[in-house]
């Protein structure tokens, strides 16, 4: 299919950013309320100075929560940003193409944008958190914009094919990890923490050389998930989430069939984690795979589910509206919560972690997702956009 582009504006060949009003509900209340999930996550690895960040010995209500991070949000957030940064990638490039800009106007701005996310991404690993997802993203981005925005409906009929086949690959794991369990014959292993270096240091110098250590190998092992954000790419190009209403069946569908994998296959993990299945070390390694490989399916199966709650909202709620202000601000939001676990979860601050650690990991995330939620509504209120947002569009426009 051909698009035809209006003429370029005869004072710039690009349009500036996205302004409030050309803005859809779901992609900002998706990515607002799924920063809770993100927090969740990375909290409890600053807590536990190591991954996945949970109690290796858990106890009376540890064990729920150890069950529910395992089932629902370890490698099942982050998948769930990559969707919504391949469906960004499309509305950025939509609304520059819509306002007139040139093709090539179109892909300098996008290259220009990720590539400053890289050099966000690598000032957030070194002086925040190893874990940093957003230079990955900009890499990402940029192959995307050379290699595939351009390309025909009939092509990104590819990616449908390839998640196919990871279904597959994950009822092909899953039956491996059955019969590690069935043969599991060795001494009982329980579910434990890799250390991270960078979060047990007791100086910040020695917590930013460790970052530097293990930040290349966490960049290059998350590259991948350039199959989900393509994914993205192809719900965009459909408009899936402008008109969630309309598209009720195949989110329906998604939702179920995502959902149903990510949570199957993280459930033998997480009652490992939880103490209540007892296996050999063996046998936690294919589990943890499973889990791994069947969290990619979080990823379209969350973003179908909360298309499906916009297309039920008649009226724009006070927690709707805050929430969906928060996603507006998600990368200052993101930045927000590694430093809020600097400062309250690393040895060498405030060094918070009391009682049992897994509670303390979880209230942390919370507390911090609410105020980050309470602070972007003031902003939107203010018509503020946020401090990280605001400097990558001067930086980019």
């Amino acid at each position: 299919m051909t698009t035809t582009l209006a003429p370029a504006r005869s004072d710039s060949d690009h349009r500036g950013p996205v302004t409030g009003k050309e803005r859809a509900l779901a992609p900002d209340l998706i990515r607002g309320a799924m920063l809770l999930l993100i927090g969740l996550a990375n909290s409890a690895n600053f807590a536990f100075a190591g991954q996945p960040g949970v109690e290796s010995a858990p106890h009376g209500f540890e064990r729920i929560l150890n069950f529910l991070k395992l089932t629902f949000v370890d490698a099942r957030a982050y998948p769930v940003f990559a969707v919504m940064f391949g469906y960004g990638l499309v509305q950025l490039a939509r609304r520059q193409q819509t306002s007139g800009a040139t093709p090539s106007a179109v892909r300098r701005i996008l290259l220009k944008r990720n590539g400053w996310l890289v050099a966000f991404g690598l000032l957030h690993a070194t002086l925040l958190y190893f874990g940093d997802f957003l230079g990955a993203y900009g890499v990402v981005g940029i192959i995307c914009a050379l290699f595939l925005l351009n390309r025909g409906d009939k092509f990104h009929r590819i990616v449908i094919g390839i998640w196919a086949f990871m279904a597959v690959e994950v009822v092909v794991f899953g039956a491996r990890a059955v019969l590690a369990v069935v043969n599991s014959s060795g001494p009982v292993h329980a579910l434990t923490n890799e250390p991270n270096p960078s979060l047990a240091a007791t100086s910040y110098f020695a917590s930013m050389v460790d970052r530097l250590h293990e930040y290349p190998a966490h960049f290059a092992s998350v590259l991948g998930f350039i199959v989900i954000v393509w994914l993205g790419i192809w719900a965009a190009r459909k408009q899936i989430l402008e008109n969630p209403a309309a598209h009720k069946p195949l989110l329906v569908s998604v939702a179920s069939i995502g959902l149903g994998i990510t949570v199957l296959g993280g459930l033998p993990l997480a009652f490992v984690g939880a103490g209540w299945l007892h296996v050999d070390e063996s046998a936690v390694g294919a589990l943890s795979y499973l889990s791994h490989v069947s969290g990619m399916f979080g990823g379209p199966g969350y973003v179908a589910l909360f298309g499906l709650l916009v297309a039920r909202i008649s009226k724009l709620s006070l927690p709707v509206r805050a929430i969906s202000a928060l996603g507006q601000r998600s990368l200052s939001g993101y930045l927000f919560q590694s430093v809020s676990w600097m400062v309250l979860l690393a040895p060498f601050t405030l060094d918070l972690r009391f009682g049992s650690t897994a509670y303390t990991a979880a209230l942390v995330a919370i507390g911090v997702w609410i105020i980050s939620v309470v602070g972007a509504y003031a902003m939107s209120r203010r018509s503020y956009r946020g401090p990280a947002e605001t400097l990558l569009r001067r930086l980019v426009y």
